[in-house]
């Protein structure tokens, strides 16, 4: 158990790495209007919630020490921080002080 636990939260942190690197280039790459810095976000948002709706369905599986609803768990934790970082560097792109 405690195993499942440290590689869902390794896998979070990893996805959220990757998902904050890219939200920020995006952003700071588009347009003042464009969202594009959301769309990596919204990517793994929707992933995770397959993987956790296939978990109740599918049998047991292992991957990397958790289950797909551990991925979808780690994936929707990943996407949250995701959006976070993303509207706070959105919003300081924005910012007409």
């Amino acid at each position: 158990m405690k195993d499942m636990v440290e590689s869902v939260i390794t896998i979070g942190a990893i996805l959220t790495a990757v998902t904050a690197i890219a939200s920020i280039f995006l952003v700071r790459m588009s347009s003042k209007k464009s969202h594009a810095g959301y769309y990596p976000n919204f990517l793994l948002a929707i992933v995770g919630l397959l993987l956790v709706l296939v978990s109740s369905v599918a049998p047991k599986v292992d991957i990397m020490g958790a289950g797909f609803g551990g991925l979808g768990i780690a994936c929707l934790f990943a996407s949250a921080l995701g959006f976070i970082i993303s509207s706070v560097m959105d919003s300081y792109k924005n910012a007409e002080a």
